[in-house]
């Protein structure tokens, strides 16, 4: 008969109760759940009604007795936030505990130091639900793509902006009150920053790019913009021009302009910004919470990964399936010590981010301007001195004597277009700059 392994969950909120859901009901499920038990769970309430029964004798308040339980083999961390979590996994994985985590921010901002440790102790730490929800793409990252050179990373990986956006540009609404929608709907937290400003997106990126391209980034370096200042009108000049509008996070390997000296370490252009998805983009098609990865590299070419992107039943599953990945392994009794690629420090190799101004894209910019003849030339010109190429330029109806007009240029680096901008900002004619996204 089986070894029981016992599990230990830090949080039994929406995600840790859909864990615990799982695991008390493996009947018609993969047949190794029979083999797990939940052994203690963190709680902050102990009195406090909860989705899921569970034994009273189980539950405590204090996390480090689940950390600190024999009878718990793999620490399962849900809980969120920075603090104690990061601590919490540190102290798991000194125990020579295996950890599952779903915890973006942690990972993001510590993988490094997670990773030497997991290492030294020859333990697995393992975060597919870290990203994407149910989505399987960090097990595709390290393995099934293991072979291919990748060359970009881009998505939608946050599934509260992308139904913001989505209800936007399909009914017309605007911002605030789809935000207030989402909120009731349960899509939105009460305070949205995280999602609405881009920093959710950030960290999910910042761990993607370390898996696609072999070594830690700067998470603090990312340059993040969110959706917040997003105007319903630019929404609809897109949809206009057969663009949608997506947040979109983005990670790729550029040459290093200013001529990095350190051949070793690889150049990586990482963002996150509102971006004009073209309509028949794969991405474009994307809508309500749902997350999408796309990978593109060599061999393989272009490959998407989409489905749900958040909740308790997808992020519960990308949970279980990595405490089934290490349940495996620990029934085979694997003596070899063989560490998950991941966070086998020693595997990865330096990774840089180039200079924001270096990162090259085409751009969407709308200018307000007076209602006057030339102007749309002597905005030209200012692009033209700066070898910014114009794909388009379209004037909408004007107002008040003033006039919109809305630029989508060829792909050019951010820091000749900063140099164009400030050229044409300083018209006269010119009362500023209304908007300005990303563009595929």
């Amino acid at each position: 008969m089986a070894t029981r392994i016992g599990i230990g969950l830090l949080g039994l909120g929406t995600v840790g109760a859909g864990v615990a859901a799982i695991l008390n009901n493996p009947k018609d499920r993969h047949p190794l759940i029979g083999d797990l038990q939940i052994a203690r769970v963190a709680v902050r309430d102990l009195n406090r009604s909860r989705p899921v029964e569970l034994d009273p004798s189980l539950l405590t308040t204090d996390p480090q007795e689940v950390v600190d339980d024999a009878n718990v083999h793999v620490v399962v961390e849900v809980m969120g936030g920075l603090e104690p979590a990061r601590t919490l996994i540190m102290r798991a994985i000194a125990a020579g505990k295996s950890v599952v985590t779903a915890n973006k921010a942690v990972i993001a901002r510590h993988g490094e130091e997670i990773a030497a440790a997991a290492a030294a102790a020859g333990v697995y730490v393992l975060i597919e639900a870290a990203v994407g929800g149910g989505i399987p793409i960090i097990e595709p990252l390290k393995q099934s793509l293991g072979g291919n050179r990748i060359q970009r990373v881009s998505g939608i990986i946050n599934g509260t902006t992308n139904y913001i956006l989505s209800r936007m540009a399909h009914e017309g609404a605007n911002y605030q009150s789809v935000l207030k929608d989402a909120q009731e709907l349960g899509y939105a937290e009460a305070d949205p920053a995280a999602d609405v400003d881009g920093l959710d997106a950030a960290d999910k990126i910042a761990i993607l790019s370390g898996l696609a391209f072999g070594g830690p980034i700067d998470r603090s370096g990312i340059p993040t913009a969110g959706i917040s200042n997003l105007q319903s009108r630019d929404v609809d000049y897109a949809t206009q021009l057969d663009y949608g509008v997506k947040l979109l996070a983005v990670a790729e390997r550029v040459e290093d302009d200013e001529g990095d000296n350190d051949k070793t370490s690889l150049p990586l252009a990482v963002r996150v910004q509102p971006t004009l998805v073209p309509s028949d983009h794969p991405l474009a098609g994307v809508n309500g919470v749902n997350n999408a990865i796309l990978v593109e590299g060599d061999p393989i070419g272009r490959v998407m990964f989409y489905g749900p992107g958040a909740g308790a039943g997808p992020t519960a599953s990308a949970v279980v399936a990595d405490i089934l990945n290490i349940a495996g392994i620990r029934q085979l009794d694997d003596s070899d010590g063989n560490l998950d690629p991941l966070l086998a420090a020693s595997s990865w190799r330096a990774c840089h981010l180039v200079n924001s101004s270096q990162i090259r894209q085409r751009n969407y910019v709308r200018f307000t301007t007076d209602d006057a003849p030339g102007v749309i030339g002597r905005i030209g010109s200012c692009f033209g001195d700066q070898g910014v190429s114009i794909q388009s330029i379209v004037q909408f109806d004007p107002t008040d004597a003033a006039a919109e007009i809305v630029v989508i240029t060829h792909e050019v680096s951010n820091g000749a277009m900063k140099s164009a901008l400030e050229a044409i900002t300083a018209l006269p004619e010119v009362r500023g700059i209304a908007a300005h996204l990303g563009c595929l």
